[in-house]
């Protein structure tokens, strides 16, 4: 296996794992645009084709997008080390590696491992991730045309990281087969828990009072009396799809998303320039819902894997399922219940009427399951240079694993659907 374009690597490559293909090359780039369209395009098919459809942000789009605006950039934090495996001239994998100087906008906390290295007068920064910036959604972190290109991809990843003398690596939100080649490369495993809602099945819900009905009374008459608090006050709402969102809207969107973060104390991690760059790039894969009174005051705004099947009239497939997954919100005004009606009534309405068999809630969030949105485990994969850290760390995910299922446990016993006897 060939290595090329490693950043400080003066090592002999790894040898290949017995049954790897020995013409694999390795080249790390510094942006997505450095691999022509066509090659994306043939990864991303092949991905399908293994049942790994890739959410718009492991797209190059969606990647060129955050580091062209300057939202993850070394100037962020974010320096991003594209890994790519090629067989001859075919792109056979893609994997986006960031080196981190920090743990902000990932979502799987290590801060506490950060701060035991300091105690003990090690850096922990730099370290690397395998992530989508600022994006808590499980999906495909190793971009492969095969199980064993994936494997190979892993490993090279890994190779990459501890040339450079991290502290670590980290693959977050990843898919199973990710994970599967990530313990066979010796990662530790680590499990959080997001809330997400699933269509009915074989029979999706005909609408949203069909699919109340399978609620249990008093979360059924939580959320009507929530949603008649929205539209007591006044509220009602307009609904823009993929490149029906006009300018306008991007920008009234942006304004909402920047007033929250600074309401929390918070720069806002995104930049405008990044929304411009989506809705140019890849304008089919979001939907805007803005709340309006006299004037508008507030909005959400969900991804979904494509647009088109609903613009056809077309439903979401076994081969091909929709998903939807929300992302921002901002708003301009207070109203009582606004934000449950904005980020979940509405998208999940939405989400009904145009055959979405998923609605992926963000990260953590118990309060979501009063919305019929319910826990499932996501998925992280681990790797710690320091031998003594590492098998803390390994003690300390045991624990922490153990300390998740019961906690799933105990949110099954709370589940907001009627019971069947």
């Amino acid at each position: 296996m060939e290595q090329t374009g490693v950043p400080g690597d003066d090592h002999a490559p790894d040898p290949p794992r017995e049954g790897m293909p020995d013409d694999y090359v390795i080249r790390v780039l510094e942006h997505p645009g450095q691999v022509s369209p066509s090659d994306w395009a043939q990864l991303l098919a092949a991905e399908a084709a293994q049942g790994r459809v890739a959410p718009p942000f492991v797209t190059p789009e969606y990647l060129a997008a955050l580091h062209d605006s300057g939202s993850a950039t070394p100037a962020t934090g974010w320096g991003l080390q594209l890994v790519t495996l090629w067989q001859g001239p075919q792109l056979v994998g893609a994997a986006a590696v960031y080196l981190k100087a920090h743990s902000y906008g990932e979502y799987v906390f290590d801060w506490a491992w950060a701060e035991a290295h300091a105690r003990h007068g090690l850096d922990y920064y730099p370290k690397a991730v395998v992530a989508v910036p600022f994006t808590p959604v499980p999906g495909p972190r190793l971009l492969a045309v095969s199980a064993v290109a994936r494997q190979a991809l892993m490993d090279a990843v890994l190779h990459t990281v501890q040339a450079q003398a991290v502290s670590s690596l980290h693959l977050l939100f990843a898919h199973p087969a990710d994970v599967v080649a990530a313990q066979a490369a010796g990662l530790m495993l680590r499990h959080t828990v997001q809330f997400h809602w699933h269509n009915r099945s074989p029979q999706p819900y005909r609408d949203f009072e069909d699919f109340l009905a399978g609620l249990s009374q008093d979360k059924r008459k939580k959320i009507r009396q929530e949603r008649r608090k929205v539209a007591d006050a006044g509220v009602r709402f307009r609904v823009r799809e993929g490149r029906a969102i006009a300018a306008e809207d991007w920008a009234f969107f942006y304004r909402c998303y920047e007033r929250t973060y600074w309401e929390h104390g918070n720069a806002p991690y995104l930049k405008p320039e990044f929304f411009a760059q989506l809705a140019a790039a890849q304008p089919d894969h979001w939907v805007l819902f803005v709340a309006e009174t006299d004037r508008p005051i507030a909005c959400s705004l969900i991804a979904i894997n494509s647009i088109n099947t609903c613009d056809s009239g077309q439903k979401g497939s076994e081969y091909e399922p929709r998903v939807a997954h929300g992302r921002y919100w901002g708003a301009l005004e207070r109203v009582d219940c606004l934000h449950f009606e904005a980020c979940y009534y509405q998208p999940l309405a939405w989400c009904i009427a145009n055959g979405v068999q998923r609605f992926e809630g963000g990260a953590q969030g118990e309060h979501k399951m009063a919305r019929a949105l319910l826990p499932v485990t996501t998925t992280s994969a681990h790797w710690l240079a320091h031998p003594a850290f590492a098998e803390a760390v390994d003690r300390f995910l045991q624990r922490e694993g153990e300390g998740v299922a019961q906690h799933l446990d105990a949110l099954a016993a709370r589940s907001p659907l009627k019971r069947t006897e």
